[in-house]
């Protein structure tokens, strides 16, 4: 670039010489095909002979470290020349993981919609935040349709609690649990909200022993401690245990507390497990608690003809987490709180800020569904999933999660079929398998005093090698008494038989000489 008369160009001069419409268009495409090449397409394609790339380029912390240091913000001041924005570009990610891998099922999210990630690109191009009809005409609206379809699934179609409910997207589905125990709280005793817990009985509140961590996050958070939440035992196939819920809510009665609320699970975390939703919906009325379901996970078969049984019972809910992230593969984060009731979410969380909510605009103010939310400024978590839904319809949403099951049937069964696998449980519900490798060394030696000892180191070892070739992550956790073990979970529906097939084998050829 030439430099003017007198003057000493800076690296950052390129972009400040160019015309205005330049100024952005040059750098912004140069960066989309970035993204669309490394992120997306190769990002995306196991390795193989015609290329690919790992799920990961493994890097310990301390080079990380190192490694970032060199992509800083100049100590000087000077802005970056393209290129230097570029290489930083580039080294994001080729360090970061490829959660749309074929063969990362590490977590309960991955893969990547192309619809999806237009309706994400969409969003933050237009940078919205979704408080007021006035700011945000068209995701006010979008958001609330799109609630309403989601709960006319939950609730049934044409059901009162679908048209006369009410629903909000939060930052996450541990935030729409706090956001359930807040509201059912506020329906048993309204005035905590103005005077908060000073006056009232002990608030104790009731989840399974595999129920989220974030039950007890919350419950922490609202000032009802960690103890508030009465822990119910599970049967042998993690789904809670209704004759001991009922057992605890009586022992919390005996000592005078004041239970308002059962948190129910349909997906648990590491299992997969469906709680018993009709006859914990059953204890409820009896007790006049509140029901919630953590759907979070399994929300998702509700899109299918074929799976939905397992979430039977729902229906009957007072209020349900479910994260269209998880399972249906909507980009992070798109989580969200179904109510079966009108109305008291705003009562609950609204406080009517003059400078926000004016009740005097020149239009429906019924429209500024924001004073509802427990945030103020916040992203549009909507435009994502409705992409999808519009893009693939009912009927693609439908065989995404089929095909997910699918999937699971295979993967179970080549599990079984092979020696050096063992199942946490042989007859899992849902898109968790769970499973312990056991090398040759270990084989027929289950009666040995040092077996399960020997058991509880094999999945980390594994871990660490697959992560450091960068050829597979799959998660592994201890439970209860069972040593650690591998937790195998699926929502990418790219992926096929081959890919389940490439799982096992990998992880034998690993651990062969463990």
């Amino acid at each position: 670039m030439a430099e003017a008369e007198g003057h000493v160009a800076e690296p950052g001069d390129w972009f400040e010489s160019l015309p205005i419409e330049a100024k952005h268009g040059d750098f912004l495409r140069r960066i989309a095909d970035l993204l669309l090449t490394d992120a997306v397409f190769e990002g995306t394609k196991p390795l193989d002979v015609t290329g690919g790339s790992p799920v990961l380029r493994w890097c310990d912390p301390e080079d990380m470290a190192s490694r970032l240091a060199e992509h800083r913000p100049s100590g000087d001041g000077r802005p970056a020349t393209q290129e230097q924005l570029l290489a930083f570009v580039r080294f994001v990610v080729d360090y970061s993981v490829k959660t749309g891998h074929p063969h990362f099922f590490n977590q309960l999210f991955s893969s990547l919609d192309p619809y999806g990630l237009a309706g994400q690109w969409l969003t933050d191009a237009l940078n919205p935040s979704v408080y007021t009809y006035e700011v945000a005409p068209v995701f006010t609206l979008m958001e609330e349709e799109i609630l309403l379809s989601m709960r006319k699934l939950v609730f049934g179609d044409g059901h009162p609690s679908a048209n006369g409910g009410d629903g909000i997207f939060c930052p996450g589905g541990s935030m729409a649990n706090g956001c359930a125990i807040n509201v059912a709280r506020y329906k048993f005793a309204p005035e905590v909200k103005a005077s908060g817990l000073h006056g009232l009985p002990r608030l104790v509140l009731f989840a399974s022993e595999d129920a989220h961590y974030s039950i007890y996050k919350m419950a922490a958070l609202q000032g009802l401690g960690e103890d508030g939440v009465f822990v119910v035992k599970t049967d042998p196939e993690g789904r809670m245990d209704v004759g001991h819920l009922e057992s605890q809510i009586d022992s919390a009665l005996a000592k005078g507390y004041a239970p308002f609320m059962v948190v129910a699970t349909a997906g648990t975390t590491v299992l997969g497990a469906f709680d018993p939703l009709p006859k914990i919906f059953k204890v409820c009325e009896r007790y006049g608690l509140w029901m919630h379901v953590d759907a979070a996970w399994g929300g998702g078969l509700l899109f299918s003809k074929k799976h939905r049984g397992l979430l039977a019972g729902i229906e009957r809910a007072d209020s349900v987490a479910w994260n269209p992230h998880k399972l249906l593969a909507v980009p992070q984060q798109c989580s969200t709180l179904l109510l079966r009731h009108g109305g008291l979410l705003s009562a609950c969380h609204s406080r009517s800020a003059s400078y926000l909510f004016q009740k005097d605009k020149f239009y429906d103010t019924s429209y500024d569904v924001g004073d509802k939310y427990l945030q103020c400024g916040r992203r549009v978590d909507a435009l994502k999933f409705w992409m999808m839904w519009k893009a693939k319809g009912t009927i693609g949403l439908q065989k995404h999660v089929d095909k997910i099951m699918d999937n699971i049937k295979y993967f179970l069964g080549q599990v079984q079929r092979r020696a050096s696998f063992k199942l946490v449980l042989e007859n899992p519900a849902f898109a968790n398998v769970c499973f312990w490798f056991v090398p040759p060394r270990l084989q027929g030696s289950q009666n040995s005093p040092e077996y399960w000892s020997e058991i509880h180191k094999v999945a980390p070892r594994i871990k660490e090698k697959m992560m450091k070739k960068g050829s597979l992550m799959v998660n592994y956790q201890p439970l209860r008494d069972w040593p650690n073990f591998f937790r195998f979970v699926l929502q990418n529906s790219g992926t096929n038989h081959k890919d389940m097939d490439f799982v096992l084998n990998e992880i034998e050829q690993l651990g062969k000489y463990m």
